[in-house]
């Protein structure tokens, strides 16, 4: 595998976890603590969110800015954001092709 294969391996994992990629999305809408990101995503719980955006600076998607005790998080370049936008217009696309919710899970698993 080429290394720039191997980058984009990287990269694309980072958008691979449901609670990262929902962090990337609250980003979109601005620069976020992670107080306010544990308010915004469902179904986790603190430690579960404040450990992801560690993992997003590391991969350099995301900076963070310490204000008092809270960090804040938001894109290390907008071109972050522009890849969400444009994953969200060929979505519908890739819906319509799938036939069913169980090929989905098929497509996951061969790739996982």
């Amino acid at each position: 595998m080429s290394q720039n294969v191997a980058l984009k391996v990287k990269l694309f994992s980072a958008f691979s976890h449901l609670i990262r990629l929902q962090i990337l999305e609250e980003l979109r809408r601005g620069e976020r603590c992670v107080s306010k990101l544990v308010k915004l995503i469902k179904d986790a719980s603190q430690p579960q969110v404040s450990n992801h955006p560690i993992c997003l600076c590391d991969c350099g998607l995301v900076n963070s800015r310490k204000e008092w005790r809270k960090v804040y998080y938001s894109f290390a370049d907008l071109k972050v954001a522009e890849l969400l936008k444009v994953v969200e217009d060929i979505l519908p696309r890739f819906l319509r092709r799938l036939k069913d919710v169980s090929k989905l899970k098929g497509v996951r698993r061969q790739h996982a």
